[in-house]
C-alpha cells in the first residue's frame, strides 16, 4: 500500500487542515473467491498475470456479462489464507511465511500487477505503475437479456490507497440504482448525483484514508449516460473523431479553483502542479476526508443517444490521459476495435503510456458501443 507521500495526487504540504438498471436475477451468484471455469461465460475471459503467483487465493466479487453477473475487480486487504487451488484461475493474493528474526516477513503480492478482461461488448486492461500496490479499480455489469440491452461500468483511480476506489467499485452503482428507484429514469441525472454523493458519504462514515477518481457510464434504452468526478476520463470515438464526455476536475480549472476559493480554500502549486491547499492535485472525487470541505464528490454529467457514428467508447484513469492524446488514443483504438480485438487496444494504449514516462496505474475500458444499440 502506498503512502500519500510517493502518490503523485498527493504533495506531503504540512498546510493541510485538521446493473446499474441491471438487477441480478434470482440465479445471480455472489462470489467470494476468483471465479472457477464454471461461473465464467464462454464469450468472456478473465486472466490476471502474476510473476510469482503465491498459493492463496484473492477474494473479489465477479457477475459475468452474459448472466447479468458483475464483474467487479476489488480486492480486500491482505489476509493469511489457507491454500486453495482453484479449478482453473489462479489468482493469489499474497505469499505465506512467518518471521523468526533471521527470515524475512511475508511480502503481500498485488494481484492487480497486470489484469486482463475481454467481457461480452466491453474489454478492459489494467498495469500497477511504480507503486508498492495498484491503486486502480473498475466495474462492468452487461445485461444483453431481452430487447432492453443494459450496462454500468465504471473506471476508479485511488489515491492515498485503494481503499476509496474499491469502495466505490464495490457500492457507486447500488447507490445510483437505489437513487433512480426512487426518483424514476427521467431524473436519471440527479439520481447519479444522489448516488456518487451517497456513496461518499458511506465512505466517509468508515474513517477510511485516502480517495478516488470516478468515471462511469451508464447504458439503456439506447441512451448513454456518461458522469465522472475528478481526472479519469471517457471518451468517444464518432466516426473516428475523439468526442471527450467529460472534462477534468483539477483545482487549474477556473470555475474549480474559484469554487475551492469560495469556501475558504485555496489553490496553490507544489512540484509544478497545481493542488488544493498545496496538497491534492484534484478537485473532485470519493474520499479525501481531511480536505472534504473543499473536494466535492458531485460528478458532471452528460447524456446522448446512442447513434450509429458512436463506435467506441474509451474509459481510462489519468495514467493513459497524462501522456496520450484523445485523438491519438482513438486513432490506435479503432483499427482493432473493428478487428474485433479491443483488449489489444487497450493493451497498447497501456503500453504507449508507459513507454512516454508513466509511472501512474494505467488503466483502460473499451466499450463496444455498436453492441448496445
Amino acid at each position: 500500500m502506498c503512502t500519500i507521500a510517493i502518490s503523485p495526487v498527493f504533495s506531503p504540504s504540512p498546510r493541510i487542515p485538521s446493473s446499474i438498471f441491471c438487477k441480478p436475477s434470482p440465479e445471480s451468484l455472489t462470489l467470494t473467491h476468483p471465479p472457477s471455469s464454471s461461473s465464467v461465460s464462454p464469450s468472456s475471459s478473465f486472466k490476471f498475470r502474476l510473476q510469482k503467483p503465491p498459493p492463496s487465493p484473492a477474494s473479489g466479487l465477479i457477475r459475468d456479462s452474459n448472466d447479468d453477473l458483475p464483474v467487479s475487480c476489488c480486492s480486500t486487504s491482505p489476509t493469511l489464507l489457507k491454500r486453495k487451488r482453484p479449478t482453473r484461475l489462479d489468482i493469489p493474493a499474497l505469499t505465506s511465511g512467518f518471521c523468526d528474526g533471521r527470515s524475512t516477513p511475508a511480502v503481500a503480492e498485488d494481484r492487480w500487477k497486470e489484469v486482463e478482461v475481454e467481457g461480452d461488448g466491453y474489454s478492459v486492461y489494467c498495469k500497477r505503475g511504480r507503486r508498492e500496490a495498484m491503486e486502480d479499480r473498475f466495474k462492468a455489469v452487461v445485461d444483453f437479456n431481452g430487447q432492453n440491452k443494459q450496462a454500468f461500468f465504471g473506471v476508479f483511480d485511488g489515491h492515498g490507497g485503494s481503499k476509496a476506489a474499491e469502495f466505490a467499485a464495490e457500492n457507486l452503482e447500488n447507490r445510483i440504482q437505489d437513487e433512480v428507484e426512487k426518483r424514476g429514469e427521467i431524473e436519471i441525472v440527479e439520481a447519479i448525483k444522489q448516488g456518487y454523493l451517497k456513496a461518499d458519504s458511506e465512505f466517509l462514515n468508515q474513517e477510511q484514508r485516502g480517495g478516488a477518481c470516478c468515471v462511469t457510464a451508464i447504458i439503456r434504452a439506447g441512451n448513454l449516460v456518461v458522469s465522472n468526478a475528478g481526472d479519469c476520463r471517457a471518451v468517444v470515438s464518432n466516426g473516428g473523431v475523439a468526442e471527450a464526455l467529460t472534462s477534468d476536475h483539477r483545482p487549474s480549472r477556473q470555475d474549480e479553483k474559484l469554487r475551492i476559493e469560495s469556501l475558504g480554500g485555496y489553490v496553490d502549486s507544489s512540484r509544478g502542479v497545481c493542488r488544493v491547499l498545496g496538497s491534492l492535485a484534484v478537485s473532485r472525487g470519493i474520499g479525501d476526508r481531511s480536505l472534504k470541505q473543499w473536494i466535492t464528490s458531485e460528478p458532471e454529467t452528460k447524456m446522448l443517444k446512442i447513434v450509429p457514428e458512436f463506435e467506441f467508447l474509451i474509459m481510462a484513469s489519468d495514467g493513459l490521459w497524462d501522456k496520450v492524446s484523445n485523438q491519438e488514443a482513438v486513432d490506435i483504438a479503432r483499427p482493432l476495435c473493428a478487428s474485433a480485438e479491443a483488449v489489444s487496444a487497450c493493451k497498447k494504449l497501456v503500453e504507449l503510456s508507459v513507454s512516454r514516462g508513466s509511472v501512474d496505474d494505467v488503466s483502460v475500458m473499451i466499450v463496444q458501443l455498436g453492441r448496445f444499440c
